[in-house]
This record gives structure tokens, C-alpha cells and sequence, in this order.
């Protein structure tokens, strides 16, 4: 959904149309696939951050079209809502010190960029979800200007046919419902992106697939929603609801969600783009002039538009990436399972052991996906987005533990040895997977210490929540400026 639509009424023949097109593209892609047409050079990564905008007293700032005007970065880009920015980073090698430059480079742009914003009475901050978001900001009028999100809007509610209801049981219990996908918004994640060649593709999306719930687990920061405690990644349940096209009887009858863990392991790729033709309707029947095959036919590169829009309007937790860089066509494996923040630091350490654990998993002699059903990562998955860093998951020859055990004792020496296979620096290793090591043996994370902190504030003068959560977000944004790991914040 990157790319820019304009807003306009689509008809049954926009939608005849674009499905041709779109299945096109795919015949096309599964030709490029066979003839060996894409980049074969070494792994690369790259990383993406949103961020969520706030006040002087911790309240969103729906600012984001004045706070990119002074920032003036092309690697600040517009997101969902009026509350949101998301900040790219170039790909780049992890080999020698690949990782603590990822750290250098957001750092830089986020000191920038908020020494900028505030001249506009903004502040820059990174976590998954804003605790003092409340039910004023969940509607259409906090949706960003960009007429491609209310496009978006409108046709998943049209598809839905009704109002989104979001239902969260977790401590506290929320029930609400939104006129608009701006529910959407309040999901601020981390992605990973890892470069792959066809061949390898399959290996480190299962992989991927694999480790999610683990991820989770470690990097959890995302308990509260409209003033709830809910879960500890709340973030995943939000996000399944709030672009849910469903109605009632077709969750029902099995029709499967646009925000999709999936449901098997994978031998190429094209299973993912094939299941995405088949099982998703368009929501943006946009076509493109391009005749991919006359393209393909004359040697050179098509764009696909069709297959990558489709693709961007489908919200898998690891999603396969088609992309063209200087006419050279690539694939990624885009992660999107972690949230934002709390810290730089703590979003590299995530990024290491990520990197580091799925390049073990997936080079490895036997794959761990043989011993392993794909409905046992998904209940990992959503255990470990429920109960964080106290999370119990399964992993096969060792059963069901908890998960800082697991990482410690099963998972950190993988990750050491699949840094080192990348060539990574040990001191660069070595800082970044202590610190999950230290979380996993404090067991705190962004959302305990969330938790810890609202409590503590809370408690004094019994506070209202809302003047609680205030303040825990002023201090949360004081500790992740500084970029000190979560693991070691003091409470208030």
C-alpha cells in the first residue's frame, strides 16, 4: 500500500479487469521464477520503523503533514494516521559492524527529526501502541490526508458491509467499533526486511513463521488500547480486527482474514502470491498499462503493479516481497511481527536475534519445520502475544516451556551462531543479544515495564488512568530517547 492512488468509484468492470491482469501477473511471476531471472547476490537487510506522534503532555499530536514539512527527509514517509510517521532505512550488509550502523543511522534521523517536530509542537515516539490514544481519535478525521488511505477505507468497509467491531479480552475487556479502518492506525510496528533468492526463499519465510511467536514473546510492547489493559501485544489482535473484511457469516463459513498468519509451510514463494490470487478478492482494482509478458518477451524487467498492490492490501505477518531496484528484479521476506520501540537499541537487539536465529533455522541440516505443525507456530503465536515474557510455547524435542527458557537456553546460542555466519562483528553480537538475554532474565520488556510504570503512577494521589498513562508515556519517552534498553528503565 505503498504506492499512491487516487480516489475514485470503482465498477464491475474495474474488477473483471484487474483480476485478468493480476492473474497475468502471476503466470508472469511464476515464469521469472523458472528461468531464473531474479538477483542471486547475498543476503541484505533492511528495516523500517513507525512512529506515533505526541504532545507536549502525552496526548497524540495529529500533526504528521507539519511535522514531515520541517523534517524534509525523504526517509520520513506519511502513514495511516494523522498520528503516524514511518521512517526507512536504506538495505544494507550486517557483516562487521552492519548492525550497530542500522543503530547509528535511525538514531541520527530520530535526534533530527525531533529536534524539527518540536518547533511544531510535536514529539517523536516509538512503541506499538499509544497508551493515551483514546475513542476521539479512532475516526475517519484522524486518517492521514493521503486520499490512498481513505480509498482503503472505504472499500474495507464496503467489503465488510458494516461498522468494524474490535473485541479484546486481556485484563481490563474492550468492546467498541470504528466507521473506519483508523483503528488500523494505532498498530505501530518494526519490520525487517531479508533479501533472499528464490532458492532460499522458502527456508527463511518458514523460518520466520517459526520464530514469530518467539519474537513476540521477547520484544512484546503493546498492553494498553482506549485507556484498557489488555494484552501484552495487544497490537496483533487490534490489527486483526481492524481490517477485517469479514462479516459474522463468513468468518463462519471459514473465509480467511486479510491480516493472515496463513496456514501451512511452503516449497516456493509462489505458494504465497498463488494463495493470495486465490483466496483474496481485490480491495483496490487499480490496473496498470503495462503488459508484463510483452515486458518479459523483450528481455526486460516488468513491474507487476498489480501482483504488488494486491499483495500490499493482504496483511501476513511475514510477507513475500516482489521488488525491481535498478531494473534488477529481488525478493524479500518482509517481518512484521514485532512492534515499535521501546528503543533504537533494543529494536536492533530484536533485529540481531531475528536475523541471527532464522539464518540458523533455515540453513540448518534438518529443517524445523519437519518436526513441527504450522498450527503449533500459530498458537505460539497468539499465546505469546497475550502473555509476553511469561508466554509457555512449544518447540519441538523440547515440548512446551516457557519462553525466556527456550531463548536462553535453546534459541540465544542459535542466534550467536547465525550472527557469526553472517559475519557480524562479536562485539556487535555480543551487546545485542545480551540485552535479550537480560531481558529474558528480568523478564522485562517494553510491556512489562509499560505495565510496572502505569501502576506506580496510578498509585499516586490515585490518579485517573488517563492522567496515569499521560505520564508513563512522557517518561517512556524520556527512557527511549536516551537509548537505554528497556530491561534497565527504573520505575517512576
Amino acid at each position: 500500500m505503498g504506492q499512491e492512488v487516487d480516489s475514485r468509484v470503482f465498477t464491475p468492470e474495474d474488477r473483471t479487469r484487474y483480476r485478468a491482469k493480476v492473474r497475468q501477473d502471476l503466470d508472469v511471476f511464476e515464469r521469472m521464477l523458472g528461468e531464473a531471472r531474479f538477483e542471486a547476490s547475498k543476503l541484505s537487510t533492511g528495516l523500517e520503523i513507525e512512529l506515533n506522534l505526541i504532545d507536549e503532555v502525552g496526548d497524540p499530536a495529529l500533526k504528521n503533514t507539519e511535522v514531515l514539512e520541517v523534517i524534509a527527509d525523504p526517509n520520513f514517509q506519511t502513514e495511516l494516521g494523522q498520528f503516524n510517521l514511518e521512517i526507512n532505512v536504506p538495505p544494507r550488509d550486517l557483516s562487521g559492524d552492519g548492525l550497530s550502523s542500522f543503530e547509528r543511522e535511525v538514531r541520527h534521523s530520530l535526534n533530527e527529526a525531533r529536534e524539527k517536530a518540536s518547533g511544531v509542537g510535536a514529539d517523536l515516539m516509538m512503541v506499538g501502541i499509544l497508551p493515551t490514544l483514546g475513542p476521539g481519535h479512532m475516526n475517519a478525521s484522524s486518517l492521514s490526508t493521503n486520499p490512498r488511505y481513505a480509498l482503503l477505507s472505504e472499500q474495507i468497509l464496503a467489503a465488510r458491509g458494516e461498522d468494524i467491531a474490535i473485541s479484546i479480552h486481556g485484563v481490563d475487556r474492550l468492546q467498541t467499533t470504528a466507521d473506519s479502518i483508523v483503528p488500523e492506525a494505532a498498530c505501530t510496528s518494526t519490520q525487517l526486511h531479508l533479501q533472499v533468492s528464490p532458492e532460499e526463499f522458502p527456508a527463511y519465510w518458514n523460518a520466520s513463521q517459526a520464530v514469530a511467536g518467539v519474537q513476540l514473546a521477547v520484544g512484546a510492547n503493546s498492553p494498553f488500547l482506549l485507556g484498557k489493559q489488555l494484552w501484552r501485544e495487544t497490537r496483533v489482535a487490534l490489527f486483526e480486527q481492524a481490517t477485517d473484511t469479514r462479516s459474522e457469516e463468513l468468518k463462519a463459513q471459514g473465509v480467511r482474514p486479510r491480516v493472515w498468519f496463513g496456514e501451512r509451510w511452503i516449497t516456493s514463494i509462489f505458494d504465497l502470491f498463488e494463495e493470495n490470487v486465490r483466496y483474496f478478492p481485490a480491495l483496490l482494482p487499480i490496473c496498470d498499462d503495462e503488459d508484463p509478458t510483452k515486458v518479459l518477451d523483450a528481455g526486460d524487467t516488468p513491474a507487476l503493479a498489480e501482483l504488488r498492490l494486491h499483495n500490499g492490501t493482504i496483511y501476513r505477518w511475514n510477507r513475500p516481497i516482489y521488488d525491481v531496484v535498478d531494473d534488477l528484479p529481488h525478493l524479500r521476506v518482509e517481518n512484521r511481527v514485532l512492534p515499535a520501540g521501546p528503543t533504537v537499541v533494543d529494536t536492533m537487539a530484536s533485529a540481531a536475534f531475528y536475523f541471527g536465529l532464522t539464518r540458523s533455522l533455515a540453513t540448518g541440516e534438518r529443517p524445523l519445520w519437519s518436526q513441527m505443525s504450522f498450527s503449533a507456530a500459530e498458537e505460539n503465536f497468539h499465546a505469546a502475544a497475550r502473555w509476553g515474557v511469561d508466554a509457555s510455547v512449544y518447540w519441538p524435542r523440547v515440548g512446551t516451556v516457557p519462553a525466556t527458557e527456550l531463548v536462553l537456553r535453546h534459541l540465544l546460542p542459535l542466534a550467536y551462531e547465525g550472527l557469526d555466519a553472517w559475519g557480524v562483528d562479536t562485539d556487535v553480537r555480543d551487546r545485542l543479544l545480551g540485552i535479550i538475554e537480560q531481558r529474558c532474565l528480568t523478564h522485562r520488556n517494553g510491556a512489562t515495564w509499560q505495565v510496572e510504570a502505569y501502576e506506580v503512577e496510578r498509585s499516586r494521589r490515585d490518579r485517573h488512568r488517563i492522567d496515569a498513562l499521560r505520564a508513563m508515556v512522557l517518561r517512556y519517552t524520556e527512557h527511549m530517547h536516551a537509548n537505554q534498553p528497556v530491561h534497565e528503565w527504573p520505575l517512576p
